[in-house]
């Protein structure tokens, strides 16, 4: 019961943040939302790892290592305690090396939980200059992540005895009980990491963490992307799943395709996750403990508007047409029929559900809409729709689709001219789902590539990618209109 009710407090924590309409709002306030959100989600964490602990089953299912998007979690980081830096008058630099990985394979909490006693630290006792932490790569492809100050430094006395239990000595002026670095210690020894500590040359502490390659990259990883195998790097997925056989294959595959994941072993733990953190795509098991998979579709499609527009993939092996119907009914996008027996298939199906097309500059988003060979609409699912409305209601069908797409289209456009990522992200949102129902699949893919180019608020590729998408939502408007017309005609 107290695991329940503190998992629900905190859950109406990070869901009250998400609701939060900071389209008002100055920079430095959304900033603040951002740094208070990434500071809940990095509390939940930490309260799921203590509950499992203190309250579950020994039996529990856990995984301790999991695909870590490294940027990302970076940035999570700078947002956590950039706050703090903030307030004591310090400033926070978070540098990375080129050539560093975008996935590293680790026990994502431990990491967390390094970085926060080292960043902690440093703050605490930092002067002017701040705090700066920096990722580089070494030889051997050792990971190597730096946190250092210009505070004081470490005293011959701390240096004695600093990873002890309580190891601040006697008489120190210093406060605290140095409990941060022996956690963090413990912690890098668990996951076959190196703590170090010295003072800087020219005064400040300087404390790093080494990653050796094989605390990283387990051996079945290749680094290398030209594999054949889809490229889901930078993709965050859930995996609903009770069966631990199950998780562990899906999980082999995910990590396989680079892609970032979380296990949720019942239907309960799917939303919890969900309602912590944001993900690019659900996988979901029909058939769980606590809610179904069914369920969970159903009560993440009544959700919040984030959520609502979620990719939702069934996993399943009842494949037959009342099951099919079922499943789509309660708003599965896709079902993958288990067992999965091909990586390659299985992440060919999750990349068509995310429409993973990058974009990396003007030209390549241009190029988007003239190198596809497929059709501005899906004449046959646009058919299918009509056949579903019937005759009494397509006329009205086709009218408010039309009345949709021109006003996702004015404010797409009044939105790029005026730099309102909000609204573009807002406005892509509807537009996706518009797109997908109708079969529009050239103007589906640049609304969810402008959708992502607006989450990274990339302005070079901003203003380009608006302008094919509000050309394309002209190019669909037409069709639409052919079809209206064809109504008429046929009366």
């Amino acid at each position: 019961m107290l695991t329940h009710d503190v998992r629900a407090a905190m859950s109406d924590v990070l869901g009250g943040l998400r609701l939060i309409d900071a389209s008002g709002l100055s920079p430095e306030l959304r900033a603040q939302i951002d740094r208070v959100r990434s500071s809940g989600e990095g509390l939940a964490r930490i309260l799921e790892e203590a509950l499992i602990g203190m309250y579950e089953a020994p039996s529990t299912p856990s995984k301790p290592l999991s695909n870590l998007n490294l940027e990302r979690f970076l940035h999570d980081m700078e947002m956590r305690w950039s706050g703090r830096a903030t307030a004591n008058g310090l400033s926070l630099r978070i540098s990375m090396a080129d050539d560093l990985p975008l996935i590293i394979y680790v026990n994502r909490m431990a990491v967390d939980r390094i970085l926060s006693n080292l960043l902690g630290n440093a703050i605490k006792y930092a002067a002017q200059e701040g705090v700066t932490l920096k990722i580089d790569r070494l030889e051997e492809d050792e990971l190597r992540l730096r946190v250092t100050d210009d505070g004081p430094g470490f005293s011959n006395a701390s240096l004695a005895q600093l990873f002890q239990y309580a190891g601040r000595p006697k008489g120190s002026v210093q406060p605290g009980t140095g409990l941060g670095l022996h956690i963090a210690k413990d912690l890098a020894d668990r996951i076959g990491g190196r703590l170090s500590v010295s003072n800087g040359e020219n005064g400040g502490a300087e404390v790093t963490l080494v990653l050796p390659r094989a605390s990283w990259m387990p051996p079945h990883l290749a680094e290398s992307d030209d594999t054949g195998l889809p490229n889901l790097k930078g993709a965050k997925i859930l995996v609903a799943e009770d069966n631990e056989t199950n998780q562990l294959l899906t999980a082999q595959m995910l990590e396989t395709l680079g892609a970032e994941y979380e296990i949720a072993p019942n239907g309960v733990e799917a939303l919890n996750w969900l309602e912590r953190e944001h993900f690019d795509l659900a996988l979901i098991d029909i058939e769980m403990p606590l809610l179904n998979g069914i369920e969970v579709m159903r009560a993440v499609r009544a959700g919040p508007e984030g959520e609502a527009y979620l990719p939702l993939i069934a996993l399943t092996a009842y494949v037959l047409k009342t099951d099919r119907d079922a499943i789509y009914a309660a708003g599965a996008d896709g079902i993958i029929a288990k067992p999965i027996m091909s990586v390659e298939t299985f992440g060919r199906a999750l990349a068509n559900h995310m429409e993973r097309i990058p974009i990396t500059d003007a030209n390549q988003a241009v190029a988007l809409t003239i190198d596809l060979d497929t059709p501005i609409l899906d004449c046959n699912r646009m058919t299918e729709l009509l056949n579903i409305a019937g005759p009494d209601t397509a006329r009205e069908l086709l009218n408010r689709l039309s009345t949709d797409l021109e006003r996702v289209r004015a404010q797409l456009l009044a939105a790029c001219s005026a730099s309102d990522i909000d609204t573009i992200r807002a406005e892509t949102h509807v537009l996706i789902s518009l797109a997908g129902a109708i079969g529009a699949h050239p103007l589906h893919r640049l609304a969810v590539a402008l959708n992502s180019t607006a989450h990274r608020s990339d302005a070079l590729n901003l203003r380009a990618l608006c302008r094919e998408t509000t050309t394309m939502i002209q190019a669909v408007l037409i069709r639409l209109i052919d079809k209206l017309e064809s109504l008429d005609d046929q009366e």
